[in-house]
């Protein structure tokens, strides 16, 4: 018997493993958290600081947001099961997934299977990474709010009411709209990461079973909003960037090296399709697409029906898409697909049926002039028979193709999000482009200089 005021022993030791045991797994999920803060200069609101400060215009402040809306969703990550089965695997290592080898992958690093709507904690590790963080709110040229909106999307988004749906993202709204960082400048400095298509967040219909209203709410309409998908097509406040791919380097060596493999990668497919069919959908071009593949000796099809594991393993799709000159990319559950990002950062040029799949989306990361790295081919032409896929690439010069190819290969880096654990030096990925962006728009924001506008006839 313990004396009194003293301590059980056996009892110690059961709640220090349990208290351990938990904090393990707590770090498994979470992306770290080790900063480096720079002090902004003080100098007014943080907008006209210029000299020698290489940070000038570009000083972020993060909220510290309460777990709830960040890393408790990671920890009751295996509550999301009917939206994402495997989402506490996919969310591990600092959001990347597990780490892939052999395969297209041996002698590689950086390579992880990493979930196409992992960006929430992709985006919040390469914050904590950034050069110009300031923790003076008031001298911030913008404020990033890490929510993991996708996340929390994909925990509460199946068989449960709108109100239920809605309940995370007002709850934050309620909570931002207090903060004096928000009083400021009524959050138009604003800006958070939303890791899915932004329509998943733009419910309308209060019946409807799918999709929550949070980019709807006056509040959120305030701010910048990144997503793998713009509803808006850049007329409204969300933007889109690339999805994450499969490559997470963790030096700028490791771009240029796989820069260099995908540069002297044969060829030996003119074109490649990796999807399903969509029978239900009388829209949809894929059966089309893939009945063309099928004919022809010069094509390569990776089918992803419902129990087919042909597309389900990352080394197969990259090992055809290096081996292909062309990428077929109609438009998938929704106009993009992350199939582009990862056919792209193999070095194979894009091919789209409709301009809202890539053109109209991926203004900040992708050149204005679409034909240096793509090609388009109308999905009516496709879709009515007139139109043979192989002809039309056919005619493209050989010299145009190579060309072509080079150009992609310069936009990789571009196109994938760097290890967040690590830093790349003289090397740009998707992460930087989409700072650049952010910090103008919230820029012109300030200033009244954005632009509204309908996107009717848009296609």
């Amino acid at each position: 018997m313990s004396k009194p005021g003293g301590v059980c022993r056996p009892c110690f030791f059961i709640v220090a493993a349990a208290t351990l045991w938990v904090l393990t797994l707590y770090m498994r999920l979470l992306v770290p958290i080790a900063v480096s803060v720079r002090v902004a200069p003080a100098a007014g609101n943080g907008r006209s600081r210029g000299g020698n400060d290489t940070c000038s215009g570009r000083y972020v402040y993060i909220h510290e947001l309460p777990p709830r809306f960040n890393a408790y969703i990671l920890r009751d990550c295996g509550t999301a099961y009917a939206g994402w089965p495997k989402m506490c695997n996919d969310v591990s290592n600092a959001g990347l997934g597990r780490p892939m080898a052999g395969g297209a992958f041996t002698g590689e690093t950086g390579w992880y299977a990493t979930h196409q709507f992992a960006l929430d904690a992709i985006f919040h590790g390469r914050m904590r990474q950034y050069a110009c963080l300031t923790n003076d709110s008031a001298a911030a040229d913008a404020v990033f709010v890490p929510f993991y909106a996708g996340f929390e999307f994909a925990v509460h988004s199946w068989g449960l009411d709108a109100a239920t749906r809605d309940a995370a993202s007002a709850d934050l709204l309620r909570w931002l709209v207090r903060r004096p960082e928000w009083r400021r400048a009524g959050g138009r400095d604003h800006f958070l990461v939303a890791g899915r298509t932004a329509w998943d967040f733009m419910r309308a219909d209060p019946n409807s079973s799918w999709g929550n209203a949070f980019l709807l709410s006056p509040a959120a309409k305030n701010m910048t909003v990144v997503s793998v998908e713009t509803a808006t097509l850049g007329w409204g406040n969300d933007f889109a960037v690339p999805y994450p791919t499969y490559f997470h380097p963790r030096t700028d060596a490791e771009v240029l090296n796989w820069q260099q493999r995908i540069r002297s990668s044969d060829r030996w497919w003119l074109m490649s399709f990796v999807g399903a069919t969509r029978p239900g959908d009388k829209k949809s071009i894929r059966s089309q697409i893939v009945s063309q593949c099928t004919s022809s000796p010069s094509c390569r099809q990776l089918g992803c029906a419902f129990g087919s594991a042909q597309c389900h393993y990352p080394g197969d799709i990259m090992v055809l898409f290096m081996s292909s000159t062309f990428c077929l990319q109609p438009m998938g559950d929704s106009s993009t697909r992350r199939s582009t990002f990862d056919a792209m950062v193999a070095g194979c040029i894009p091919v789209f049926f409709k301009p809202r799949s890539a053109y109209l989306q991926y203004r900040w990361h992708l050149p204005r002039d679409h034909s240096t790295y793509s090609v388009l081919i109308p999905d009516d032409a496709v879709r009515s028979g007139n139109v043979s896929i192989e002809a039309e690439l056919r005619k493209i010069p050989a010299a145009a193709v190579v060309k072509m190819r080079e150009e992609v290969i310069k936009l990789v880096p571009r196109l994938l999000y760097a290890d967040p654990r690590y830093k790349l030096h003289t090397v740009k990925d998707a992460f930087d482009v989409s700072m650049d962006g952010v910090l103008e728009r919230v820029k012109k924001e300030i200033k009244g200089e954005v632009e509204y506008g309908a996107t009717t006839g848009l296609d």
